[in-house]
C-alpha cells in the first residue's frame, strides 16, 4: 500500500461532527418562536446635569480688562493689622505700589470682625472708619469675611484683594483675573498684575 492511498483513506475517514445549532435570536427562526432580547431600562436612574461656570466677559484669556485706575481694593482684616504693625499708611502705600489713585473698600463683615476683636484692634477700626475708605453692604448672614470676599470677587472682577492670610490667598489664586495685594519686605506688593510698576521686584 503506497503513501498516497494511505493519505486518501485518512481523508475519507469521517470524524465525529458536532451538531450545529442556531441561536434562539436568529432571524431565520419564525417570529413566533424567536426570542427577542429586551434591554433593561433603569427607571430609577436620574440624569446627572453637568454645570460649567460661565467665564466673565471682563476676561481676555487671563487678562482682566476691568482693572484700571482708579483701582478698587477690597481690604481684609489682617492686612490692616499688619499695616499698623509696620507703621504704614494704607492709602499712600497702595498708591506708591500701583502709581495710580486707589480706593480702599471694606465690607460690613470686616468691620464686624474688627468690632468683635475688641480693644486690641481699636486703631484698625478707626482706620477702617476713615472717610477715604468706602463701605460695602453685605446681604449674607454672619461676619465671616473670607467667604464674603471670595464671593464678591467671583461675581465682580473689578476688585483687587488686599490680604496677608495664606488660606484666603490660596482661594483667590484659583479665581482667574483677580490680583492679590500683600505686604512683603515692609512694602505693599501685588501679584498677577502686569502694570504694577511700583511693586518691589522679587
Amino acid at each position: 500500500m503506497t503513501k498516497t492511498k494511505k493519505s486518501k483513506k485518512i481523508l475519507n475517514k469521517q470524524f465525529a461532527v458536532m451538531k450545529k445549532t442556531i441561536k434562539p435570536i436568529d432571524t431565520r427562526i419564525k417570529e413566533e418562536k424567536r426570542t427577542i432580547i429586551k434591554k433593561k431600562i433603569n427607571e430609577n436612574k436620574t440624569v446627572s446635569v453637568r454645570q460649567v461656570a460661565q467665564t466673565s466677559s471682563a476676561l481676555f484669556f487671563q487678562f482682566n480688562t476691568q482693572l484700571g485706575p482708579p483701582y478698587h481694593i477690597l481690604v481684609d482684616t489682617n492686612f490692616i493689622s499688619f499695616s499698623i504693625k509696620y507703621k504704614m499708611d494704607v492709602v499712600q502705600n497702595m498708591m506708591d505700589c500701583l502709581y495710580a489713585k486707589c480706593i480702599p473698600y471694606v465690607t460690613d463683615c470686616i468691620v464686624g470682625e474688627l468690632e468683635k476683636l475688641g480693644q486690641k484692634y481699636k486703631i484698625a477700626l478707626k482706620i477702617v472708619k476713615d472717610p477715604r475708605f468706602q463701605r460695602i453692604q453685605c446681604m449674607h448672614p454672619g461676619t465671616y469675611a473670607d467667604d464674603c470676599l471670595v464671593q464678591r470677587v467671583t461675581q465682580h472682577k473689578c476688585y483687587i484683594v488686599a490680604t496677608c492670610d495664606r488660606d484666603l490667598k490660596r482661594r483667590i489664586r484659583k479665581i482667574p483675573g483677580v490680583p492679590l495685594m500683600y505686604i512683603a519686605q515692609r512694602r505693599y506688593t501685588i501679584e498677577r498684575m502686569p502694570d504694577a510698576y511700583g511693586a518691589p521686584k522679587k
